[in-house]
């Protein structure tokens, strides 16, 4: 049974069979772990961050609060091999691992950094100049930035077991605010890893980070009105969880980034066989394999003017032809497995339903040739390439979380933004043009429904950090069916974990605050 860590203290629930979830190696099928929460103390694990946790983080101030997160970088930096070896049993490749890994690492020491240049070596911040507010010249107001007395609740997705638990606790911590992660189930013995390494290493106050292996469901009537519930996963569950009476009635702030059918678009100056197209096709096949397309922003739809519609597809077909599956230990794969057999059944499912307006055009998603591995106890899928009908409802609504895209042909450029906008909001989509006027008109009508909009021309293409890769220095999240919410943004994300407080009064009371 994979522990918790509560209270500064592992603890292994006494859970029952029936209580348990069992979790299975994705490229072999073996039991990993068995989870559960049955019988942990989250109250009192709420209780001691809020307690412990919380008090020890306010009263340090930015600078020392960033000293923590290099720390905690140097400490998961030193240990990251365990980390990397524990993610084969997730199906991922090094190359995989490396993105969520090194990824998390990265976002650590960059908003250390960021903090230190950007606050005060101070508790708190207050912002801009003083505002008199008065005909003389004493009675003055400032927004104060104070961290609230609360918690962060971290929900997680599978998919970035190490990333995103980084990433939340980065600027938590900044924030003056300490973490309990609910690990996601599929994917736990990873987080459990990382927890391991970080409070072997000590580098945390007491209470700052906290762990729940197993259903945090029962906690969420213990968030009061300072906590933050911040979520990553799907659509359906961020709806339940934001309209639970408990977040409703206390006001728990809740962040929401989920999945989206997020989208590139060709431009119609583009031509087949030129290096930008080239670029486009490799953005296109990178977003299906890299982690066997399980990201939140990976492109699920293609779009593409309807006289290169036959290029686009046959030079996707031939870039997805060299991607080897198979065990991700074994030499020459780039591609392992989906993180479980269920999750492999519903991207089966997912591919079929869109595939009725049209057909596979790479791919079978009952079959695949592997390496090194066995179909039948392996979460294993094909790269699976769809044309479809672009006014079907289906490559709009749904979303096959793998290593899956559709090609959907418009018209013209008015069709494309509509098509575009069907998807009812994403993290991200990528526009592929030189033609700047196109562009700029583009983005105007494009840009509403999108958390992230990735430009890429010939100018950029040799430089571009992709299409799915989130950056700390930028907002992340998208409206609509994305969740309306925002994680990273650099400062700015760790500001909005805050209270702002509007202080009225005079100027030698509001200098001792730093105004």
């Amino acid at each position: 049974m994979l522990p918790s860590h509560l209270q500064d203290t592992w603890v292994t629930p006494a859970a029952a069979d029936g209580t348990a979830a069992d979790v299975h190696d994705a490229v072999t099928g073996e039991l990993v772990c068995r989870v559960s929460s049955e019988g942990l103390d989250l109250a009192g694990a709420f209780d001691h961050a809020r307690r412990v946790g919380g008090p020890a983080l306010r009263a340090l101030t930015f600078h020392r609060r960033a000293d923590l997160l290099d720390a905690v970088a140097a400490c998961v930096r030193a240990r990251r091999e365990e980390l990397y070896a524990l993610s084969a049993r997730a199906g991922a490749t090094l190359n995989d691992a490396r993105y969520d890994v090194d990824g998390g690492i990265r976002v650590l020491r960059d908003y250390a950094a960021r903090a230190r240049a950007e606050l005060p070596d101070a508790p708190h911040l207050v912002e801009g100049p003083a505002e008199r507010l008065a005909r003389g010249e004493d009675f003055l107001g400032v927004h104060l930035v104070t961290p609230s007395p609360g918690l962060m609740l971290q929900v997680n997705a599978f998919n970035f077991p190490v990333w995103a638990p980084l990433e939340k606790l980065a600027q938590a911590v900044l924030a003056g605010m300490p973490s309990v992660v609910k690990a996601a189930t599929p994917t736990s013995y990873l987080t459990e890893r990382l927890v391991r390494i970080v409070t072997d290493a000590g580098v945390l106050p007491p209470g700052t980070l906290q762990l729940v292996v197993g259903s945090v469901r029962p906690a969420l009537g213990l968030l009061g009105e300072q906590d933050v519930l911040s979520f990553t996963g799907s659509a359906a569950t961020a709806e339940t969880l934001r309209t639970h009476r408990n977040l409703v009635a206390r006001s728990v702030r809740f962040n929401a980034e989920a999945d989206s059918v997020n989208a590139i678009v060709l431009a119609p100056d583009v031509a087949p066989g030129s290096p930008l197209f080239d670029a486009f096709v490799r953005e296109v096949v990178t977003e299906m394999t890299v982690k066997a397309g399980q990201k939140c922003t990976a492109i699920r739809r293609v779009l593409v003017p309807g006289a290169h519609e036959s290029a686009a597809l046959d030079a996707i077909s031939a870039g997805l032809a060299g991607v080897t599956v198979g065990n991700p230990a074994a030499a020459g794969v780039t591609m392992g497995a989906v993180v479980s057999l269920a999750q492999r059944d519903d991207v089966r499912r997912a591919v079929r339903r869109i595939a009725e307006s049209g057909r596979f055009v790479h791919g079978d998603p009952e079959k695949v040739r592997l390496v090194d591995a066995d179909p039948e106890r392996g979460a294993f899928l094909d790269t699976l390439l769809v044309s479809a009908d672009p006014d079907a409802a289906a490559p709009h609504e749904v979303e096959p979380f793998g290593p899956a895209a559709t090609v959907l042909a418009y018209r013209d450029t008015a069709h494309a933004a509509d098509l575009l906008a069907r998807g009812r909001g994403s993290l991200a989509a990528s526009v592929v043009s030189d033609d700047v006027a196109w562009t700029v008109g583009f983005v105007a009508e494009a840009a509403a429904w999108h958390g992230r909009l990735h430009l890429l021309d010939s100018a950029t293409m040799g430089q571009t950090t992709g299409h799915g890769s989130p950056l700390p220095a930028l907002r992340h999240g998208g409206p609509g069916r994305a969740g309306g919410g925002s994680e990273m943004a650099g400062i700015r994300g760790v500001l909005d974990l805050m209270q702002r407080t509007a202080v009225q009064g005079s100027r030698r009371v509001l200098g001792s605050l730093g105004a």
